[in-house]
């Protein structure tokens, strides 16, 4: 019965949200997402090889994997007239467009196209340049020293010097700062006590002259070289207010962001569209598309793109998806592995969920493969391990795959004293188990908690689920503890810390284990990708005894984007975002 109902809502299965690069937050609801704070590469990352290798190969496909248009004459009329605007889909953001203090991935969805890194990654996840130039690290990879390009300016004109560059990691180490930024954490020398406000600077942030600035850590972090080389605020913008100690006025300048990027900040209108214009000012040159927009109204993403209100929407890798995106005829079609997994939070604050035992058996007594497998038609792959399988990282040597076994729960339930009451639900100490559960609105969710609510009912666990068309929404009742479970995928994830974050920064409320902290650390205290690769084995197969997380799965996408759009292309690391400034339309 299940597998026919499986059938049947497969037939809905779409991603409707835009896989560009974005900040902050860690958790989205599809993917949505960043590696703007990831953590330094491995040199032999082969990750390249295979990010594209998400659909099986198409005979019409060139040998960038794209399937082209077949006939553009069928591109409707509103999109045809379009001479200068691109239009994207996107969940709406909060409005938090100021790096470093976002509120949700959408916001960084955003900011990735008004801000503009010190360091960029490749296509195989290795730093290039960004606004510096180079850099220098020193033998004993405690002193990092970025040399700026010249002439950077910030998009009102004004200048970008090295001044700005230490101004940033400053307000990061503020006592009052509250976000997501880990800069704070790779123990720069003073960093501490500017914190603790015992001094008035941070004494490991020299700047040696306008264009050059150098850090020193007290120990050896393999992130530190993109973590630093992160976004960088104007101090002349952004700290004109400053005062130690008091950082709240910067969510005054959110929805005003003064940046480096490719585009500036036209206007945002909240749940209908956030308009952006070419900023004249970046350093690689205006972008060739002089406006683009993000289309944050609630709708049907098929029925945006067959009428030519947006330009590009990514779809769930199905067959049956690929085949009604060829039949529309006037777009491109390309292939896609995001460099992500998909996890169910859990709320290790309540009593059931602090048992292992119990975290073990939710994970058993859910069938994951019908959820994101079957049911997407094979666009998907199970995920027991917080990391990528494009990354270097990666290994199921070890790893539990807990494939689906509903004996194997209830002997779990068993040992953890959950018996069954006398409406079949499991009580222990007079309580009864439940799952409040919380997802977003659309296709996939509706199969998710078709399918829990079968599992966990027949494993007797009383399963509550609770949607929201609002993402936002949805994490504010996350942050206010009001949950036992919720759906979320990472960011795009460059160096494999980065998959390990929410286990580190507290996004995972109640989660605290020395033995994993010794072995995060240890993982970037050595830039030996051998040595690293030791230690991430470990931390998966703990990671994935503890369950801190059930982990969901990895999902397999294919963008289609109108027929006329040229230049575009995607990293597995970046998303669409390093290729944006150059993409342009084409005449007819």
């Amino acid at each position: 019965m299940k597998k026919q109902r499986i059938v049947t809502l497969s037939t809905a299965i779409l991603a409707s949200a835009l896989l560009l690069s974005a900040c902050g937050n860690n958790t989205n609801d599809n993917g949505a997402g960043n590696p703007a704070n990831a953590g330094q590469p491995a040199a032999n990352n082969a990750a390249g090889d295979t990010a594209n290798n998400g659909t099986a190969a198409d005979p019409a496909a060139g040998a960038s994997g794209v399937v082209t248009a077949s006939d553009l004459s069928k591109l409707p009329d509103i999109a045809k007239k379009r001479t200068d605007t691109i239009i994207v889909g996107l969940t709406d953001p909060s409005g938090a467009f100021t790096p470093y203090f976002q509120q949700s991935g959408y916001d960084g969805n955003v900011s990735s196209l008004l801000y503009t890194p010190l360091v960029k990654v490749d296509d195989k996840g290795l730093p290039i340049p960004g606004l510096a130039e180079k850099w220098d690290v020193s033998a004993d990879n405690l002193t990092y020293t970025y040399h700026l390009r010249k002439d950077l300016k910030f998009s009102d004109g004004t200048p970008l010097t090295a001044d700005d560059v230490a101004f940033t990691w400053t307000i990061l180490h503020d006592k009052s700062y509250d976000g997501d930024s880990l800069v704070n954490t790779l123990n720069i020398k003073g960093g501490d006590a500017y914190k603790a406000g015992t001094a008035t600077s941070v004494s490991g942030i020299k700047v040696i002259d306008p264009q050059t600035i150098s850090v020193t850590l007290d120990k050896p972090n393999a992130s530190a070289l993109t973590l630093l080389g992160s976004d960088v605020l104007s101090k002349a913008y952004y700290g004109k207010d400053y005062k130690q100690g008091q950082l709240d006025y910067m969510k005054k300048l959110s929805g005003s962001p003064l940046g480096t990027g490719p585009y500036k900040l036209e206007k945002f209108i909240p749940g209908q569209e956030v308009r952006m214009i070419a900023n004249e000012n970046y350093y690689d040159g205006k972008p060739k598309t002089e406006h683009f927009i993000y289309k944050t109204a609630q709708g049907d993403t098929w029925q945006y793109l067959e009428t030519g209100e947006v330009d590009y929407a990514s779809f769930s890798a199905t067959k049956e998806n690929i085949d009604k995106l060829k039949a529309m005829g006037f777009v491109n079609i390309l292939p896609y592995t995001p460099s992500n997994y998909g996890y169910l939070q859990l709320n290790l604050k309540h009593p059931a969920l602090q048992d292992k035992l119990v975290r073990q058996a939710l994970t058993y007594g859910l069938d994951r493969q019908s959820i994101y497998v079957d049911a997407a038609q094979g666009a998907g792959q199970v995920a027991n391990i917080p990391s990528s399988p494009i990354s270097w990282s990666y290994t199921e040597d070890g790893i539990n795959p807990y494939k689906y076994d509903a004996e194997k729960a209830k002997e779990l339930l068993d040992q953890a004293g959950w018996k069954a009451g006398a409406d079949g639900i499991r009580e222990k100490d007079g309580q009864k188990l439940t799952i409040h559960y919380l997802g977003s609105k659309k296709p996939e969710t509706d199969i998710f908690i078709a399918v829990a609510k079968e599992d966990y009912e027949a494993l007797g666990i009383k399963f509550e689920p609770e949607v929201f068309a609002d993402f936002n929404a949805l994490v504010s009742k996350v942050e206010g503890g009001d949950y036992d479970m919720a759906s979320f995928s990472t960011s795009l994830l460059t160096d494999p810390s980065d998959g390990l974050l929410q286990f580190v920064d507290g996004e995972i409320p109640g989660y605290e284990d020395p033995a994993f902290k010794a072995l995060y650390d240890k993982g970037l205290a050595t830039s030996n990708i051998d040595e690293r690769k030791a230690v991430y084995k470990d931390i998966y197969k703990l990671l994935n005894d503890q369950l801190p997380v059930i982990f969901t799965s990895y999902k397999k996408s294919v963008y289609a984007y109108n027929g006329r759009i040229q230049n575009l292309s995607v990293s597995p690391f970046n998303g669409l975002a390093p290729s944006l400034p150059k993409w342009t339309l084409s005449q007819q």
